[in-house]
């Protein structure tokens, strides 16, 4: 006899549900969320074909650690799974959706997603704080413009020297205003000297990784681009087809078709904002600041003539995420025609 396992996972608790292959009910109950925990609950019940349970922010955590102890563990799509859960019972419980997992484990009906390893995981979570950190500058940065100008002070660019002592001038005497600049001004500093650290620590990893190294002989493709591709790819083997990847990270237009309506919008924007960001941000530069002769920019320019640059951008962005995976599937570096 066959049995099968869902997971309804939380934060504090997992429930845990098996069945088997006939949607019988053989075991019940609840653990600590946890592998060790959840192995151990698992270890009451005979031993499953496959466990299923749903993406979340601790799938990756749980995937790993389960399937360290050698259980069939399968991550399946939120949101399909969702739907499938509401036509599987009236009310909505954490045992009834272990339950209902166990029954999409047992039947097939699922849709599996992979699982990034827990390195990738840990170089986009460094990327993301610089992004948040950065955001935090400019918020700052644009603070301390505005109280600036209610006293008929325009700052210079903010990256500029001139931009503090400016700022700080134009506060001496005011004994309100003075404080308020300065504590703005050390938070500012304490900010960019987080970002520096981490734009250390991506220059390093960088270094270390042959991979980056090769996307960045693309031009317009610098560090941060480069790392954040490979994190979000992963294992590039996942993917049977390099174009795959443009509607992974949400490049691709969105169609509807229903009867005689069949409607193209515009990108689907799914998968990470991030890359898709840094990647539209690499086309252009490739269209705006590269001036040796490109045949993938030509390609890009010849778009913009018949559309617009926003399309053109959005085009080219799809075609290096292609040609990067590409590039890192087979090992070689981009050749410019």
């Amino acid at each position: 006899m066959e049995y099968f396992a869902g997971l309804d996972v939380s934060m504090e608790e997992t429930h845990v549900c098996v069945v088997d292959r006939d949607g019988a009910v053989i075991h019940q109950g609840k653990a600590a969320s946890t592998p060790a925990d959840i192995e151990q609950e698992l270890a009451k019940a005979p031993a499953c074909r496959r466990i299923v349970f749903e993406t979340g922010r601790m799938a990756p955590m749980l995937f790993h650690g389960l399937a360290a102890y050698g259980l069939p563990v399968v991550c399946v799509e939120s949101r399909q799974a969702s739907q499938a859960l509401k036509s599987l019972s009236t009310h909505k419980t954490d045992r009834n959706d272990a339950r209902g997992l166990a029954h999409l484990a047992r039947t097939g009906f699922f849709k599996p997603v992979h699982v990034k390893s827990l390195p990738a995981h840990a170089v986009r979570s460094l990327i993301l704080a610089r992004k948040k950190l950065v955001g935090q500058r400019v918020t700052l940065e644009n603070q301390i413009r505005g109280l600036a100008v209610v006293f008929g002070v325009r700052l210079p660019r903010a990256l500029s020297p001139a931009f503090i002592e400016q700022a700080l001038r134009s506060s001496e005497g005011i004994a309100g205003l003075s404080a308020a600049m300065r504590g703005l001004i050390g938070a500012r500093a304490a900010v960019l000297a987080a970002v520096a650290a981490i734009d250390a620590d991506i220059k390093k990893m960088v270094r270390a990784s042959d991979a980056c190294r090769r996307l960045m002989t693309i031009p317009g493709v610098g560090q941060l681009t480069a790392l954040a591709f490979t994190a979000a790819v992963d294992d590039p083997e996942r993917f049977r087809r390099s174009r795959d990847v443009g509607p992974y990270l949400g490049l691709v237009p969105r169609r509807y078709q229903s009867g005689e309506v069949d409607y193209t919008g515009s990108i689907s924007k799914c998968g990470d904002r991030r890359v898709r960001t840094l990647l539209y941000e690499a086309a252009n530069v490739m269209l705006t600041r590269c001036r040796r002769p490109l045949k993938l920019k030509d390609w890009a320019l010849a778009i913009a003539q018949r559309s617009t640059m926003r399309k053109a951008r959005i085009a080219l962005a799809r075609r290096l995420a292609i040609i990067m995976h590409a590039m890192l599937r087979q090992g070689t570096e981009f050749k410019p025609a």
